[in-house]
């Protein structure tokens, strides 16, 4: 072999031992070049996005109009899903009391049908 050949294989050994204790040593590591690639690809895609804008500002302005509609329909929908769907929570029953055709509950016709409790003697009015 020739010396080239064992540096490069002994370059590789420290590179994949390198990448093996970076990996132990930081578990994250793999979520960080995901996230860097990501970041990368959001950038490029802004850059395209600008580009095209600049080209067709029209197309751009008709684009945003139609996302903004839709969100409020989106929007709408959810508010009348929401006003149409069952309240949840605690419930009691009350039950409805006999009502007789003046207006009046049984309870208080019994109350009426007393007698007035004497109250003390008023002083005579002076005519």
């Amino acid at each position: 072999m020739s010396r080239l050949t064992i540096i490069t294989e002994r370059a590789l050994e420290l590179a994949s031992q390198a990448g093996s204790s970076l990996k132990q040593a930081v578990p994250s590591a793999d979520k960080l070049l995901q996230t860097g690639a990501a970041l990368g690809a959001v950038k490029t895609g802004a850059k395209v996005a600008r580009g095209f804008v600049r080209r067709n500002p029209v197309v751009a302005i008709a684009a945003a109009a139609g996302v903004g509609l839709l969100a409020f329909a989106a929007y709408h929908k959810r508010r009348q899903e929401a006003a149409n769907a069952p309240i949840e929570g605690k419930s009691k029953r009350i039950e409805a009391r006999k009502v007789n055709g003046s207006g009046k509950t049984a309870a208080s016709k019994r109350a009426a049908a007393r007698k007035p409790r004497k109250s003390a003697p008023s002083a005579p009015a002076n005519h």
